[in-house]
């Protein structure tokens, strides 16, 4: 019992240290790093209609493992660079 409490601590506190986001490899041309393309769905204030806002961010990928077309799960970290501020989950 005390070992699924732990665990769920971690979690806990893994999701208030930062963001989690889902997103498609789009450039792994980089050293330990590539560009992941997150897409999500806002809301017109006005219109009440959805549309699609994308943003590409630079993750740090240790070893290139992941490839172009593949989907992966990143998590906010302290920076790495100038503009790598992510890293990859799965």
């Amino acid at each position: 019992m005390k070992i699924t409490m732990k665990k769920e601590q971690e979690k806990t506190k893994e999701n208030i240290k930062g963001r989690i986001l889902n997103g498609i490899v789009v450039s792994n041309a980089m050293t330990d790093t590539c560009t992941v393309l997150v897409t999500r769905f806002v809301k017109h204030q006005k219109y009440k209609k959805y549309y699609k806002v994308s943003k590409k961010f630079k993750v740090h990928d240790a070893g290139n493992t992941k490839k172009v077309g593949d989907k992966v799960e990143i998590k906010e970290t302290k920076p790495i660079s100038k503009d790598k501020h992510f890293a990859v989950v799965n």
